[in-house]
């Protein structure tokens, strides 16, 4: 059974910063891509950063510059490092995990399974 556990959600003053992690566990072998994704009340479910399986990664306009996704060498723990919040970055934030070799994407639908997400709140 695959199960995508989040941590590392908080509040932060606008210009902080918080790491969020991923633990990654049951899924088979090492191809597939991972990213984050944020959900803020009453707007869709949106995709934030992504990497592939072969450490390619892509990121959404809004965080490209402030925001890393990384992961360890297991591929068994995924980061986010978020660097300048700002308060539009409040939501709650889910990691997502696509089956297969597959390029970096921040499309929902795309990806098989999720964790149960983490708050983040950023203040002004």
């Amino acid at each position: 059974q695959v199960q995508l556990v989040e941590s590392g959600g908080g509040s932060a003053q606008a210009g902080g910063s918080l790491t969020l992690s991923c633990a990654v566990s049951g899924y088979p072998n090492s191809r597939n891509c991972m990213a984050w994704f944020r959900q803020a009340p009453g707007k869709e479910r949106e995709g934030v950063a992504a990497i592939g399986n072969d450490g390619f990664t892509t990121y959404a306009d809004s965080v490209k510059g402030r925001f890393t996704i990384s992961q360890d060498t297991p591929k068994t723990t995924l980061f986010l490092q978020m660097n300048r919040l700002k308060p539009e970055d409040t939501a709650v934030y889910y990691c997502g995990l696509r089956r297969g070799s597959c390029f970096p994407t921040l499309g929902v639908r795309q990806y098989n399974y999720w964790g149960q997400g983490t708050q983040v709140t950023v203040s002004s």
